[in-house]
């Protein structure tokens, strides 16, 4: 579904990610494990296209989308939940789930919630509630709903364990679990290798490239 070759991005003249291959089929979670700085967030935003290519190719379900800006690629198929969620803590949660409706129409719009409150129940249950007086896990739960009222195809994951409980994480990692056994393609990027047992492959990245094996330094197990 999604392939990278030959990769390199970064911002301005500081290059981040070096001659990069990667791939993801539909249905698959693969996990992208990395210490602070080793170009995990880059790969999500190269992706997305929201950090541009200055060298490689990128193909998404058969199309060649490398030129492509960020809000093509969201209406291509490509949604992500973003490091540190980002909701919009002064909109109610049913608000901040319309918000990622890109491309639906109206009377599909229903439809898309209710698959999102099926997926997390406690959504419904705060869907009059603002955002930001949800827990952090809710929130997270929350942003990920947001990236899938898009309908996407990929969905991409910065840093889905941060500040949460691994009770949480772990009810987190189920969901997304669920959803690849729908045919949802998932790209999770963690700091922590612990949390990589769900996925069907692990990947090892240290300073903008990818390690064949073992723990990228810094990385914590």
């Amino acid at each position: 579904m999604l392939e990278m070759k030959g990769i390199r991005s970064g911002y301005g003249r500081l290059t981040v990610l070096f001659d990069i291959d990667f791939n993801v089929e539909a249905g698959e979670m693969v996990t992208v494990v990395g210490a602070n700085g080793a170009g995990k967030s880059t790969l999500l935003k190269t992706i997305l296209g929201a950090v541009p290519c200055g060298a490689g190719d990128i193909q998404f379900r058969g199309q060649r989308v490398t030129q492509l800006p960020a809000h093509r690629r969201v209406s291509a198929g490509i949604a992500i939940v973003p490091e540190g969620r980002q909701v919009f803590p002064s909109l109610t949660v049913q608000e901040n789930l319309v918000c990622g409706a890109t491309g639906v129409s109206t009377k599909d719009l229903k439809g898309q919630l209710e698959r999102c409150y099926e997926l997390f129940p406690i959504l419904n249950e705060r869907s009059t509630q603002r955002a930001g007086s949800l827990s952090g896990g809710e929130q997270q739960m929350l942003a990920i709903s947001r990236a899938l009222m898009s309908r996407p195809r990929l969905l991409l994951v910065d840093e889905l364990s941060l500040g949460l409980a691994p009770v949480i994480v772990e009810r987190l990692y189920v969901a997304l679990r669920d959803l690849c056994d729908r045919g949802l393609g998932v790209v999770v990027v963690e700091q922590f290798s612990h949390y990589t047992e769900t996925s069907d492959r692990d990947l090892y990245i240290e300073k903008g490239s990818f390690r064949e094996a073992g723990v990228p330094a810094g990385a914590i197990e």
